[in-house]
């Protein structure tokens, strides 16, 4: 995009190319509104306050009884309904602030800018410099390049001469370019900025166009970069059956497991059966000598009774003796 710039006679001197991020965009009504009642809002300060009749000084008692005056009922003298009684839904002090993101506010100065430029309210020029403070000067100024009513003028940095030369005009406000707000853009109808002033103006605001504009490097530098190893992988195959064929022929795996085939696999099966069977002997074995114990023991058990009887006779000849 490009913009007209003009010196303090209202000639025109060039074209100044401008980032249409900044100043080409359509003008986002909905955020631009939100970010200007933002800022009225966190302007007002909310110490605005009214006493609720529990804080109104003065004394609590019923002012008559009840029935019988033939008066309406009344409180005390405190309540809302009489004159130096307390408020009853006043103002109470509060925080007005609103919070809004970053990329909204943003999104908000750029909206402004890219609506004055739209609709003609935008003048550039090339620069404002005053040795002393001049009303007279600023004045003729304006005149010159159009502008008639209010007016919004942004500079590069902070300068206290023209900040003096139009303090006496009427509806006429000067900012640095880094204090742009989007209450001081709507509020005045015409907006004059230096170049310098514009071009801060993109440094700030202007959406990342640098990292767009470096994204083909990066693809070509990635083409680059895949050409050389598409080479390695071409002769990769050559390369390899050259190797193979200079190389030894390696023994394969399939002989260890042949040799493996070979060995005979039921010596262990046989080794297992053997043992089973020595146990199974064993215990074949071991049964007669269970046997014979069991007799001898059977036998033992058989004399026992003898001894008993030959006792209990010994006893009864003691006795009959």
């Amino acid at each position: 995009m490009k913009l007209p710039v003009m010196n303090a006679e209202g000639k025109e001197l060039r074209k100044l190319n401008v980032d249409d991020s900044v100043f080409g965009i359509e003008p986002n009504g909905t955020v631009l509104h939100q970010a200007y009642v933002r800022q009225r809002n966190n302007q007002r300060a909310g110490t605005a306050q009214t006493r609720t009749r529990g804080e109104v000084v003065g004394s609590t008692r019923k002012l008559h009884r009840q029935k019988g005056t033939g008066r309406a009922r009344a409180g005390t003298a405190g309540s809302p309904t009489r004159v130096g009684g307390g408020t009853a839904f006043g103002p109470r002090v509060r925080d007005y602030s609103q919070a809004m993101p970053k990329k909204m506010r943003r999104l908000a100065i750029r909206s402004a800018l890219s609506g004055k430029a739209a609709d003609g309210q935008l003048v550039v020029i090339d620069q404002l410099a005053f040795e002393t403070p001049k009303t007279k000067e600023i004045a003729r100024i304006l005149q010159n390049v159009g502008i008639k009513r209010s007016t919004l003028i942004v500079t590069s940095e902070s300068d206290r001469q023209v900040l003096a030369s139009t303090r006496n005009l009427h509806r006429t406000k000067v900012l640095p370019a880094r204090y742009l707000n989007v209450g001081d853009m709507l509020n005045h109808q015409s907006l004059l900025m230096t170049v310098d002033a514009v071009r801060i103006a993109e440094s700030l605001w202007a959406v990342a166009g640098a990292k767009v504009a470096k994204k083909p490097a990066k693809t070509d530098r990635k083409k680059a970069a895949a050409k050389p190893k598409a080479k390695a992988k071409a002769e990769a195959p050559a390369t390899d059956a050259e190797a193979t064929a200079e190389a030894p022929a390696k023994p394969k795996k399939a002989a260890s497991r042949t040799r493996a085939a070979a060995k005979p696999k039921d010596d262990g099966a046989a080794k297992k059966t053997t043992t089973r069977a020595s146990k199974a002997k064993g215990s074949t074995a071991d049964k007669p000598k269970r046997a014979t114990r069991a007799k001898a023991k059977a036998t033992d058990g058989g004399d026992k009774p003898k001894t008993t009887r030959s006792r209990t006779t010994k006893k009864t000849e003691e006795s009959e003796g």
